[in-house]
């Protein structure tokens, strides 16, 4: 494993490149029509799913001073909700992106100092158990992909394709 220079990120590495892993791995095999499917109406598309994922990981960019910016942020950017009027982008323009961005924000991640790590991260939470900085702000983050991860694995059984079978692709060093 490669070793970060502030020990405060000694859980995120391993859990970045977990969801890297698992991102891949969910994703694997569901057709372009499937990934648009909602189910009664209800969900959320994985296509929304994964573009969330990928807004998490241009976030993360961002914070660590990296300028890529997310070509389809205008349909994904926090949060922002599903809209069927909206032409969404392909699962594969999606994974492109992926594997851009990812790579560089984990660089970054090994990079970053402990100084850096606790700069005030305004996010207008307003919470006193919950200090607004950068380290937290990246926990949010992690966070939030390991639940997209498994919303999309839980859509995967759904539409009738096998559970996520854990086989990590040990080459993907992001």
């Amino acid at each position: 494993m490669d070793t970060p220079t502030s020990k405060k990120l000694d859980i995120i590495i391993p859990a970045f490149r977990g969801h890297s892993q698992n991102f891949l791995m969910v994703l694997d095999g569901i057709s372009e029509e499937d990934a648009l499917k909602r189910i009664e109406g209800k969900t959320n598309h994985i296509i929304w799913m994964a573009g969330n994922f990928l807004d998490m990981r241009y976030a993360l960019g961002a914070l660590l001073g990296i300028q890529e910016e997310f070509e389809f942020k205008e349909v994904f950017f926090q949060g922002k909700s599903l809209d069927e009027s909206l032409e969404y982008p392909s699962l594969q323009q999606l994974k492109d992106a992926f594997h851009k961005i990812s790579p560089l924000v984990y660089q970054k991640l090994l990079e970053v100092s402990d100084e850096e790590l606790d700069k005030a991260f305004p996010m207008g939470m307003n919470i006193d158990f919950f200090p607004e900085t950068v380290l937290n702000f990246i926990g949010m983050c992690i966070g939030r992909e390991d639940y997209l991860c498994g919303q999309i694995g839980l859509m995967r059984r759904i539409l009738g394709y096998e559970g996520l079978k854990y086989e990590f692709d040990k080459d993907l060093k992001y």
